[in-house]
């Protein structure tokens, strides 16, 4: 019987997120403290006074939910995990609790990667889509019969939820395909831009070198990577992951069901909001799934 620890992504924040630790425990104060000192700006500020609008800058959205779930993590756990894994932004969260990464590390990363990732969505008009209940080899194969533009899958979220992302042109005639070959719940999702696809290839360049810059150790348990939905420890291998997953599908899915089958028979959601909490539930109803 093994617990494993998963920590949610961008889109999980929300006005007020984290003064209830802040006010209850002094290390909550410590680690906010640390964090608006090494961000260079009063995140906390924004995260306990601020707006829904303000929430969603994406300097602000990613170190805010990275910052709240490993502020709830150090808090909040009894003990340590078995296994780790993040849902996108949350990996770098994960690797701050099994220590691959220290919290300074891990915070500067993803300011550098929010950052990117924006300037990124900025070079062209992009987004992301649901499709609920269909088969994901026929969405797969539609995203593939698309050469002249951007669109391929990027999130498997659960057997009954892949995210597309891509170009708006690729997601309008993706999506027109789609409700051809039978999909019939489909919309678009208010992000920034195609994350997760291959539109995010200058992010990726620029992050290779705030990575080489930080130190990875080798960690306590292992991380579920999202690239691959494999178990990893070396620090070589957790690296080239990073990379890799923001121009590659987030195979949340493949993770939950080889922790599962690796052994994990206990799930903590550590974080604003409970996404992951009924992701993992759709995934596998006979593991128990609780939040913090």
């Amino acid at each position: 019987m093994k617990k494993a620890f998963v920590f949610p992504g961008q889109g999980a924040q929300f006005p007020g997120m984290g003064k209830d630790l802040y006010d209850q425990f002094s290390d909550a104060k410590d680690i906010m403290s640390e964090a608006d000192r090494l961000l260079g700006f009063a995140l906390s500020e924004v995260m306990f006074e601020g707006s829904d609008e303000d929430l969603k800058q994406t300097k602000v959205t990613q170190p805010a939910v990275f910052v709240h779930s490993y502020m709830a993590y150090r808090c909040l756990a009894e003990d340590k995990p078995d296994m780790v894994a993040g849902h996108s932004l949350g990996e770098f969260t994960a690797l701050a609790v099994n220590e691959g990464l220290s919290f300074k590390d891990a915070l500067i990363l993803v300011s550098h990667r929010a950052r990117a990732m924006q300037a990124a969505c900025e070079l062209q008009e992009s987004g992301m889509a649901v499709v609920l209940k269909f088969d994901d080899t026929v969405t797969e194969q539609v995203c593939a019969d698309i050469t002249d533009e951007v669109v391929v899958p990027a999130n498997y979220n659960s057997p009954q939820q892949l995210v597309i992302s891509g170009s708006k042109a690729g997601l309008e005639l993706a999506m027109e395909r789609l409700q051809a070959a039978g999909a019939r719940r489909m919309m678009m999702l208010n992000v920034g831009g195609a994350f997760h696809s291959p539109l995010m290839q200058p992010a990726q360049e620029e992050l290779a070198g705030a990575i080489a810059m930080c130190q990875f150790h080798t960690p306590f348990c292992p991380i579920y990577q999202n690239a691959t939905a494999m178990p990893a420890i070396d620090p070589d291998v957790v690296r080239k992951n990073l990379l890799t997953q923001l121009t590659n599908p987030v195979r949340w899915t493949q993770s939950v069901q080889r922790m599962i089958a690796d052994g994990a028979t206990s799930f903590f959601e550590f974080g604003p909001g409970s996404t992951l909490q009924g992701l993992v539930r759709r995934i596998d109803p006979s593991v128990e799934i609780f939040g913090k």
